[in-house]
Parts: structure tokens; C-alpha cells; sequence
């Protein structure tokens, strides 16, 4: 069974930084693609950076140069580097994996997801 566990989340200024954080049970990042997702209220979620088993990375265009994935096996932990951030980026933050569709961005293409970790961005 696969369990994603958020945290991190928390309110910042205007350009401002946060790091998430996603517990997985063992193995997750080795066998599964994982991702970061985001959701506002009123809105769809939407995909912001997807990562495969070798590294390889695939950012939505919002956040490209302001976040960065990364990763510690040993610790089975999935990270979220957020910096610069916007009032826009505010939005429930979701950890999620899934063994098909690598480096998806779309929240139909993962399986399981964890219970979430709110960021708000004041100006």
C-alpha cells in the first residue's frame, strides 16, 4: 500500500520561501513516478512538477526557475522547494504517485495521493 504524508505548508509574504515535504512508505520513489500537484479553491488541480524513478523532471510552466523536486531515498522523502512565491501560488499542495504515466502533469494520471498541505502567499 502506498501512503504520501504532506508537510510543510504554512503562510509567507510575497516572495517568500517554503519547503514541502511527502513521506512515503519504502520503496514509493523507486517503483513509482511521483509529483506535486496544487488546488485553489474554485479551481481544477493542476499539476506543478512531475519526477521519474531516474530523475528526470518536468515542471509546469508557472513555477519553472522558482521550485525544484528533489529527493532522499534513504529517507523515502519527496521534496518541494518553493522560492519567490506569488500570491497566485496560494493552494492546497498534494504529493502524489503512480507506476504509469511518468512525468505526467495531469492529476488523472496518478493514483495515489496524500491528504494535502495548505501554502498561502500574501502580498
Amino acid at each position: 500500500q502506498v501512503q504520501l504524508v504532506e508537510s510543510g505548508g504554512g503562510s509567507v509574504q510575497s516572495g517568500g520561501s517554503l519547503r514541502l515535504s511527502c513521506a512515503a512508505s519504502r520503496y514509493v520513489y523507486s517503483s513509482y513516478c511521483m509529483g506535486w500537484f496544487r488546488q485553489a479553491p474554485g479551481k481544477e488541480r493542476e499539476g506543478v512538477v512531475g519526477i521519474d524513478n531516474t530523475g528526470h523532471t518536468r515542471y509546469a510552466d508557472s513555477v519553472k526557475g522558482r521550485f525544484t523536486i528533489s529527493h532522499d531515498n534513504a529517507k523515502n522523502m519527496l521534496y518541494l522547494e518553493m522560492n519567490s512565491l506569488k500570491p497566485e501560488d496560494t493552494a492546497m499542495y498534494y504529493c502524489a504517485a503512480d507506476n504509469l504515466r511518468c512525468l505526467s502533469l495531469s492529476s488523472a494520471n496518478y493514483k495515489y495521493w496524500g491528504q494535502g498541505t495548505q501554502v498561502t502567499v500574501s502580498s
